[in-house]
């Protein structure tokens, strides 16, 4: 996945905003790293964020996820136990 300082300079690039707040939420605690990347849990954390940070924050929310999907897809080629990995990672290889 792209660092968190990455997160930052996207969101600013499309926002004008690094929404610090979101990205440290989703990345700063290793024991909660894949729950909050769960890609099942998207409408749960995303009400929760726009509820407290607001809608530009929700949608860079998402973009955090996409971000970290569309990373760890590209570096895992044709690797199937990489790729169960990943899917489990994301909510999807349950």
């Amino acid at each position: 996945m792209p660092p968190t300082d990455k997160h930052y300079q996207s969101s600013l690039a499309r926002t004008g905003n690094e929404h610090r707040d979101v990205h440290e939420w989703l990345d700063s605690d290793p024991e909660k790293l894949a729950e909050r990347h769960d890609i099942t849990r998207i409408h749960e954390y995303g009400k929760m964020i726009e509820e407290k940070y607001g809608s530009e924050a929700r949608d860079e929310y998402i973009e955090h996820i996409r971000e970290d999907v569309q990373v760890k897809f590209t570096s895992l080629a044709s690797d199937e136990t990489a790729m169960a990995d990943a899917l489990a990672y994301f909510g999807c290889g349950k």
